[in-house]
């Protein structure tokens, strides 16, 4: 899949590329629409849609994307490997300009890529997990293998440090709030961290954070590429019960309330 994976870097890196121009334009037009479902839409999410499927059409696997259509599960069922794309993870973020958005790849591997910090975050089972900071966003010239030597892999050694929740910016549900108060008291010097988009899971892949409960609607796509990065860094996505992985490709493909750690 090491193949797969450099396909998924490179996609990221040029999709990636072509948003922050839109994003760092004060002056852009983000054409914003409302899609079915109220959450809004953007110029950025269209471009980086074409861009990612532009690579991802050239393997032999199918593409299930946020931004493509819907494809019906008598069809789906019978994939045994495919693409689970979310080109822009964050959309309300990159609207408010705060820099918390995300490049989705694709639970076997996954890349995930910050464009304003221009942090890669890739992983494959097997393979490992690792993060790599200010990176020349030239597609032509990435594999995972050239990647490896400058970066580093995860979860990375920390010191000592208070007991970190991770939670949505944007969507820190009363359910959620609950279970972080249940976690104080076994933790006195919890702290919490608020951040937007994936992000959150790739701070309990690296070891910044030491858990990320989520009590509130997500989609397959805001999930697939940073849960294949934890798996490969030694991280889980669980059902509340904190024991059974959350699943995909499935005929619903609403997420259910999931805790990472």
């Amino acid at each position: 899949m090491q193949n797969e994976l450099n396909t998924a870097i490179r996609a990221a890196i040029e999709a990636g590329s072509e948003i922050i121009k839109i994003y760092s334009d004060p002056n852009a037009d983000f054409k914003i629409e409302q899609k079915a479902d109220n959450s809004p839409l953007t110029i950025a999410d269209k471009k980086s849609n074409e861009i990612i499927l532009s690579f991802l059409n050239q393997t032999p696997y199918p593409v299930l994307s946020e931004e493509g259509k819907s494809i019906d599960y008598s069809i789906r069922e019978s994939w045994e490997k495919l693409w689970i794309v979310d080109p822009l993870d964050g959309t309300k973020e990159f609207i408010k300009r705060n820099g918390e958005f995300v490049i989705n790849g694709v639970p076997e591997l996954g890349v995930i890529y910050v464009p304003v910090k221009r942090t890669l975050y890739y992983g494959l089972t097997g393979y490992g997990a690792y993060k790599i900071e200010n990176i020349d966003a030239k597609p032509e010239n990435l594999s995972a293998e050239n990647l490896r030597q400058f970066a580093i892999q995860l979860p990375i050694k920390r010191e000592k440090r208070p007991f970190t929740v991770v939670a949505s910016r944007s969507h820190l549900s009363p359910e959620t709030a609950s279970f972080i108060a249940d976690l104080q008291q076994k933790h006195p010097d919890l702290v919490t961290t608020s951040i937007g988009s994936s992000i959150k899971i790739c701070l309990v892949s690296e070891g910044n954070a030491d858990i990320f409960p989520r009590f509130a609607p997500t989609m397959e796509w805001d999930t697939a590429a940073g849960h294949a990065i934890a798996r490969a860094a030694g991280k889980e996505i669980y059902h509340t019960d904190r024991q059974t992985p959350i699943s995909y490709n499935k005929e619903n493909l609403l997420n259910p309330w999931f805790i990472v750690e």
